[in-house]
């Protein structure tokens, strides 16, 4: 221990008098190895996080841009422009952002609180809430950009005996048999019926759409008993209207099947909030099934009241829509280009329809709705629990209408480019 000492205490005293040696050229060395390494270090953390960034920021829409966009008029931004450049003027009148506008974007963005819904206050804090965590990402005619879609989880209690389905005495009936209640298969999915398509386009055999419902109970107030809590039904639910879709894309020429899976019977300990787990089975299974499917729609009542999911149109009253776009999905602009052929064909032949596309992110939900498995897969709210069967019949007869007539437009134009045609 003594010699190690003595040697330390002369390789100390001959670098104070700088003289050079195999030891002190070992010290420098060192020392740039760790100064490398350490550069090394940063440099990869760095480079790591950028990564990540850019990832996030490529599948998730800034924070502070959420809604903005959506919120306000194309006009103002033509504004912007036209203050950089001076060709670009317009004779339009000016738009500008009215104080409700920067209110309501700034509190959001500051504090994740929604002013025209005050419970967001205590969403955040309290278990078992809603939040309201979806943001607007194109809006539509009429749309309150600060009233998103509502996701309420059921109470289970004793399944309550459905009155007569509005639908089934509705002028707009159709068929007269759309009324009938799913049977509780157990998880068979069933094809459509085959009626007789108009408007001269031919269902050629091939089936295109497939549709299918993962919260397969959700109903609506007036469709059942009086002094009902819970807006859940085993019979009268969203599935009829799946059923109605169906049978209006077979009549113009959209070959489709229909899932009516009842998963709270189907899947044995059923939890809700697995529900997106067991209809992705359900779609995965389809897709096995058929190299031909290419459209999918999941089907869903919203929690809204009727005064946030109801429009006149020609003096009828319809069930407004939300298309819902899960941004978990890597590739969810796909899906929302999908969405957006919907809503604008919506927005021109029904104006006030659609509630406009919003998108959810997985801070607090599923946020990919099975739509990573295809890229024309869209999550459709119908309405919400104080509408009727008959209007959520009306719009799904509208939905169909313009889901072929954009399906038999992109046919033609495939046919005229020579391209491989969906059917």
């Amino acid at each position: 221990m003594y010699d190690l000492r003595k040697m330390l205490s002369g390789l100390r005293y001959s670098a104070a008098r700088g003289e050079t040696g195999p030891v002190r050229e070992l010290l420098v060395t060192g020392r740039a190895f760790a100064a490398m390494a350490l550069s090394s270090a940063i440099f990869m953390i760095l480079l790591g996080l950028a990564a990540m960034l850019y990832q996030h920021s490529s599948a998730v829409p800034s924070v502070s841009m959420r809604g903005f966009a959506a919120s306000v008029s194309s006009g103002l931004f033509g504004n912007m422009l036209e203050m950089e450049m001076p060709a670009f003027a317009s004779s339009l009148p000016s738009d500008s952002l009215t104080g409700k506008e920067i209110s309501v974007f700034l509190m959001r963005s500051l504090t994740d609180i929604n002013p025209a819904n005050p419970g967001s206050l205590l969403a955040s804090e309290l278990p078992g809430m809603p939040q309201s965590d979806a943001f607007l990402i194109r809006k539509g005619i009429g749309t309150d950009t600060a009233v998103g879609p509502q996701d309420h989880s059921p109470i289970f209690e004793p399944a309550p005996e459905p009155k007569t389905p509005s639908g089934s005495n509705g002028e707009d009936d159709g068929s007269g048999n759309e009324t009938d209640q799913p049977d509780g298969n157990g998880g068979e999915d069933v094809g459509s019926t085959d009626p007789k398509p108009d408007g001269g386009q031919p269902a050629e055999g091939k089936k295109l759409a497939f549709i299918y419902h993962s919260h397969n109970r959700e109903s609506w107030y007036p469709e059942l008993e009086p002094g009902t809590k819970d807006p859940s039904s085993s019979t009268t639910n969203i599935t009829l209207v799946g059923k109605r879709l169906a049978t209006k894309l077979e009549e113009h020429g959209i070959g489709s099947v229909l899932s009516e899976t009842d998963y709270p019977t189907a899947i044995q300990d059923y939890r809700w909030e697995l529900s997106y787990k067991y209809s992705m089975k359900t779609v995965k299974e389809a897709l096995a099934a058929s190299n031909d499917l290419t459209y999918f729609f999941d089907l869903h009542r919203d929690s809204q009241k009727r005064k946030y999911t109801t429009v006149d149109i020609g003096g009828k009253s319809y069930a407004q829509v939300y298309f819902i776009i899960g941004h978990r999905n890597p590739n969810w602009k796909e899906n929302e280009a999908f969405a957006t052929k919907i809503h604008d064909a919506l927005e021109k032949e029904y104006p006030g329809i659609s509630r406009g596309i919003w998108g959810k992110t997985a801070a607090t939900g599923n946020a990919e709705y099975n739509q990573s498995l295809a890229s024309e897969s869209v999550l459709i709210e119908v309405g919400g629990v104080d509408n009727t069967l008959e209007e959520s019949y009306r719009t799904a007869d509208a939905l169909a209408e313009v889901i072929a007539s954009i399906h038999w437009k992109e046919r033609q134009a495939e046919e005229a480019s020579g391209k491989e045609v969906k059917q």
